[in-house]
């Protein structure tokens, strides 16, 4: 079976031409945003941080940008070893001359690839193998990025979907148990998030909820 297709298969081992390293650059810096916004534990962690708030019942408290700004830095301390990986392997052999713009850029994949693979789930990774009608690879480094990305993005919604389900179970039964409540005092006028919410907001802050969420966010990767 064929091995994965890289860029320096595509493109040559070779140093590359002036005009084509500036367009490589430019090219790299604009998918650097969806990069980390697809490649990365960011899904998994403002999806969940998502669904915290519609739980709470509380729409702009923390405002979606304190939200999207801990999902980063939760996402930076995930992906760190990572990050540390290519570094260490792609870009300081590149910066001392050691390797090409396209032999770095595969080196930098090999960490990526393992992260997003670990993370991904077998039946996601065969729905775009049978998509594409390629055979099953025998190891996981003959996996191509264009296969593990989105086989990884789809593994990543269902785990947050999954821990988003958990986070609102406790926020349910507070509502239902208020609105029982209030229906049982023939108190049907009240809306039940009026009393709801203050309960939701004491019981998140006593069990110290921040703590909980984000460290099952962190656990979840590990």
């Amino acid at each position: 079976m064929n091995g994965p297709t890289t860029v320096a298969s595509l493109l040559g081992n070779g140093p590359l031409a002036p005009s084509l390293r500036v367009l490589l650059l430019l090219t790299l810096l604009s998918l650097l945003a969806p990069a980390v916004l697809t490649m990365t534990s960011f899904v998994r962690t403002v999806v969940v941080l998502s669904f915290l708030r519609q739980g709470l019942g509380v729409q702009q408290t923390p405002p979606g940008q304190v939200l999207v700004g801990l999902a980063l830095f939760v996402t930076l301390f995930t992906m760190a070893p990572v990050f540390e990986a290519v570094q260490r392997d792609a870009y300081s052999p590149y910066e001392r001359g050691e390797l090409t713009e396209m032999q770095a850029l595969d080196k930098a994949s090999v960490p990526i690839r393992g992260f997003l693979l670990k993370q991904t789930r077998q039946n996601d990774l065969e729905l775009f193998y049978m998509a594409t009608r390629t055979p099953l690879p025998s190891t996981p480094d003959d996996v191509p990025l264009k296969i593990a990305v989105p086989a990884f993005i789809i593994s990543e919604l269902t785990t947050s979907f999954q821990m988003g389900v958990l986070v609102l179970l406790p926020f349910l039964v507070v509502d239902i148990a208020v609105a029982t409540v209030l229906m049982a005092m023939g108190m049907m006028m009240v809306p039940p998030a009026t009393i709801s919410l203050p309960l939701k907001l004491m019981l998140f802050v006593l069990a110290d909820g921040w703590n909980l969420v984000v460290g099952s966010i962190i656990a979840s990767f590990r």
